[in-house]
C-alpha cells in the first residue's frame, strides 16, 4: 500500500474530475448547498448552547417568563433544525450516488472497451482480481464514505472554530499561585481540551493502525468469496453433470475459512479500538464536568455559563476526537478506494503495454485490400513460448480456409486476429471497414428476451420478426419461436445444442463478409456440423470463412487448409 499523499492524489486524479464533468453546474450547486447546510448547521449548534445557558439560567432564577421564552425559541430551534437535516441529507445523498454512478461509468468505460476486460486478465503488474466486486462494491464505498468522511470532517473543523471561539470567552482567566508569583492563564479550558483530545486521538489512531489492513484483506477474502459463488452459479450443470458438489462445498469451505481468519483479524484490531473509544466516551461525560464545577462552586460563573462550557467543551473535543471516531470508516475507504485504484492501474499498465512499440508484440493494420494477411506472424504464450512461428498467408475475400494442427494455438490466432492476444511478433493486416463476426464454441447469450439475446450485439429493431422466425427453422430452431418474448437466463435455459444452433441464427441475421468459427459446433454431433456448414455455404456464399473444427467431413466446405 503506497503512502498517504500519494495515494489520495492518485484517487483524486481518478475520482476528482467529476467536479468538472458535464453536469458540473448542478454538481457544484449541491456541494455548494452541502456546505452552507453545513455551515447552518453549526449555526444551529452554537445557538442551542446559549439556548442552554439562558434555559439553565432562568432555572436558576426561578423565572416563569424567562422559561416560557425559552419554550418557544425550543420551538423555532425545532423547526430549523428539522428542515436543514432534511434538505443536508438529500443533498449529500445526490452527490453520493452522482459521483458513485459517474465513477462506476468512467472505470467500466475502461475495463469494457477493446477486449481489455479480457487481456486484463492475463497481465501481472498491479492486483485486479474480482473486477465485478472492485466495480459495484469498492466504488460505492470509496465515493460514498469520502463524501460522508470529508463532511464530517468539514464539519467538525467549523465546530472546533466555532466552540473553541465559544469556550475561550467563558474561560475568562484563572490565576495560577505558585506562592512567589501568580500567573495568569487565558482560555484555560480551551488548552485542557486541546491536550484531553489531542492525546486521545494521537493514542486511538496508533491502536487502530492494523484496523486498515486487516480491513483491506477481509474486503479481499469477502471478494473472492462471492467470485466463487458466482462462478459455480454459471457452471451449474457442468458441475451437476459430473457430481462435482462435493468438491465446490470444500472449495467454498476454504473461500469462507479465509474470510473467518480475515474477520477473527479484524475483530482483533477492532476490539482495542473499541476498548479505548468506549472508556474515552464514559471519560467525556464526566470530564467537562468536572473541569468547570469548581468555577461553579466558587461562584465566579452561574448555572447556565457551567452548562454552556461543558457543551462547548464536549463540542470541541468531540471534533478534535474525528482521527478516532472516523478510523473504522477511514480504514473502509482507503481499503476499497485502493482495490478501484489496483484494477484502474492494471488497465493503465495494459494499455501502456499494448500501444508501446514494442517487437515482441504483434502489430494490427488495416489495408485497403479486402485480404487478410498473415506476415511473419509468431504467436506466443504469456511465459515467451512460441506456439506458431513464421506464420506467412493471404486470405482472400470469399476464400474458405480449414484451420487444421493445434486448435489451442488457432484460438490464439482468432484472438491475435480480434486485438485480443498481442503477445508474440510479425504482423496481421486486416480488411479495412469490414465487419469480423467470430463464433465461439458457446455463443454469449445475455439475460433478457430471447429475442434480445439472439440479435445480440444488434437492436431487435433492426430485424424483422418474420425474418428472425425463419431464420430460427432454418437453423432447426422453430420451437423457440413462442417464446421469443419470454425473459430467462438462456445459457442455463437451453441446452448447448440449441445455443450453438442460435449461433448461426445470430450469424444470419448480421450477413457479415468474415467469419472465423472455433469449435462453433462440437456438440451437433457429426450430422449437425455438416447440416450447419451447409446452411452456412448456402446463405453466406460470398463470405470468407476461417474454421477450427475436428470434425473430418468439415474439410469438405473448404478450399484449403493452413496446419498450425
Amino acid at each position: 500500500m503506497q503512502g498517504s499523499s500519494g495515494f489520495f492524489i492518485q484517487f483524486m486524479r481518478l475520482a476528482g474530475p467529476y467536479w468538472h464533468s458535464e453536469d458540473k453546474a448542478a454538481i457544484r450547486k449541491a456541494t455548494l448547498a452541502l456546505i452552507v447546510l453545513t455551515i447552518v448547521q453549526i449555526a444551529i449548534a452554537v445557538i442551542i448552547t446559549e439556548w442552554s445557558a439562558a434555559l439553565f439560567d432562568a432555572l436558576e432564577q426561578r423565572s416563569m417568563s424567562g422559561l416560557l421564552k425559552q419554550v418557544g425559541l425550543l420551538l423555532l430551534i425545532f423547526a430549523a433544525s428539522m428542515t436543514a437535516t432534511a434538505l443536508h441529507l438529500n443533498v449529500k445523498r445526490y452527490l453520493q450516488i452522482g459521483w458513485r454512478d459517474w465513477l462506476t461509468k468512467r472505470v467500466t468505460g475502461r475495463w469494457m472497451i477493446k477486449g481489455r476486460h479480457y487481456q486484463v486478465t492475463h497481465i501481472q503488474t498491479a492486483e485486479h482480481d474480482n473486477p465485478d466486486g472492485r466495480i459495484a462494491e469498492d466504488v460505492r464505498i470509496a465515493t460514498e464514505n469520502a463524501i460522508g468522511l470529508l463532511h464530517s470532517l468539514f464539519y467538525n473543523l467549523l465546530l472546533l472554530i466555532s466552540f473553541t471561539k465559544i469556550l475561550w470567552t467563558l474561560s475568562g482567566v484563572v490565576k495560577l499561585d505558585l506562592g512567589f508569583i501568580v500567573i495568569p492563564i487565558y482560555g484555560h479550558l480551551v488548552w485542557i481540551a486541546l491536550i484531553y483530545a489531542a492525546g486521545a486521538s494521537v493514542l486511538g489512531w496508533w491502536i487502530g493502525q492494523p484496523l486498515i489492513k486487516a480491513t483491506d484483506i477481509k474486503q479481499t477474502t469477502e471478494a473472492n468469496f462471492r467470485y466463487g459463488l458466482v462462478k459455480a452459479r454459471e457452471n451449474s450443470q457442468a458441475i451437476a453433470l459430473i457430481h462435482g458438489e462435493a468438491s465446490e462445498k470444500k472449495h467454498f469451505s476454504t473461500l469462507f475459512q479465509d474470510i473467518v481468519g480475515a474477520y477473527n483479524r479484524q475483530t482483533h484490531a477492532w476490539t482495542y479500538i473499541l476498548i479505548f473509544t468506549s472508556g474515552y466516551s464514559v471519560l467525556s461525560m464526566a470530564f467537562p464536568v468536572l473541569v468547570s464545577a469548581p468555577r461553579y462552586i466558587w461562584g465566579t460563573i452561574t448555572l447556565g455559563a457551567l452548562m454552556q462550557s461543558v457543551q462547548a467543551f464536549r463540542h470541541m473535543a468531540s471534533a478534535l476526537s474525528w482521527p478516532v471516531d472516523n478510523m473504522a470508516g477511514v480504514a473502509q475507504w482507503r481499503a476499497s478506494a485502493d482495490r478501484v485504484l489496483s484494477l484502474v492501474q492494471a488497465l493503465d499498465d495494459l494499455e501502456d503495454e499494448i500501444v508501446r512499440p514494442d517487437p515482441h508484440r504483434i502489430v494490427l493494420e488495416k489495408t485497403d485490400q479486402p485480404v487478410l494477411h498473415f506476415e511473419n506472424l509468431c504467436i506466443s504464450r504469456l511465459d515467451g513460448i512460441v506456439c506458431a512461428a513464421n506464420v506467412n498467408d493471404e486470405i482472400k475475400a470469399g476464400e474458405r480456409v480449414l484451420i487444421a494442427g493445434n486448435a489451442f494455438t488457432g484460438s490464439k490466432l482468432f484472438k491475435a486476429i480480434a486485438g485480443l492476444w498481442p503477445w508474440g511478433t510479425g504482423r496481421i493486416e486486416l480488411p479495412d471497414d469490414e465487419y469480423l463476426f467470430f463464433m465461439p464454441p458457446r455463443p454469449y447469450l445475455p439475460t433478457g428476451t430471447l429475442r434480445e439475446a439472439i440479435c445480440y450485439p444488434s437492436a431487435c429493431e433492426d430485424f424483422s420478426p418474420s425474418l428472425l422466425e425463419d431464420t430460427l427453422e432454418l437453423a432447426g430452431l422453430k420451437e423457440l419461436v413462442e417464446q421469443l418474448d419470454q425473459v430467462d437466463n438462456w445459457e442455463k435455459a437451453l441446452p448447448r445444442e440449441q445455443q450453438q444452433r442460435l449461433g448461426v441464427v445470430r450469424l444470419l441475421l448480421q450477413q457479415p463478409k468474415w467469419i472465423f468459427m472455433e469449435m462453433a459446433f462440437d456438440s451437433l454431433g457429426s450430422e449437425g456440423e455438416v447440416e450447419m456448414m451447409k446452411l452456412i455455404s448456402q446463405k453466406l456464399p460470398d463470405a470468407a470463412l476461417l474454421t477450427i473444427s475436428h470434425e473430418p467431413k468439415a474439410e469438405m466446405f473448404h478450399q484449403r487448409r493452413i496446419v498450425l
